[in-house]
């Protein structure tokens, strides 16, 4: 069971622009390096349905990361898109 000041630390995290910027930030540097971003995706999901329940705490910090990047990954993708059918033919 996670802890009343665990849950409301996440809480505040959810909400804290520059905690979902620094998440964000870490899946467009995998895209600029060239990763496999729905690899990382799926493998972080992986990683949540694995993991055990002994650390809520963690789980709970990890599923927010899940949840942002699965938001910045289809904002990557659109954008992608929108470049591609910009660029010159």
């Amino acid at each position: 069971m996670v802890s009343p000041l665990a849950a409301a630390m996440l809480w505040l995290k959810r909400w804290n622009f520059i905690e979902r910027a620094r998440l964000e930030r870490e899946l467009w540097d995998a895209f600029e390096g060239g990763e496999d971003i729905e690899l990382k995706v799926e493998a972080l999901r992986r990683v949540l349905a694995e993991a055990p329940a002994v650390a809520p705490a963690a789980a709970g910090e990890e599923a927010f990361r899940l949840e942002v990047w699965e938001t910045t990954r289809i904002r990557i993708r659109r954008i992608e898109a929108l470049m591609r059918d910009q660029a010159p033919r």
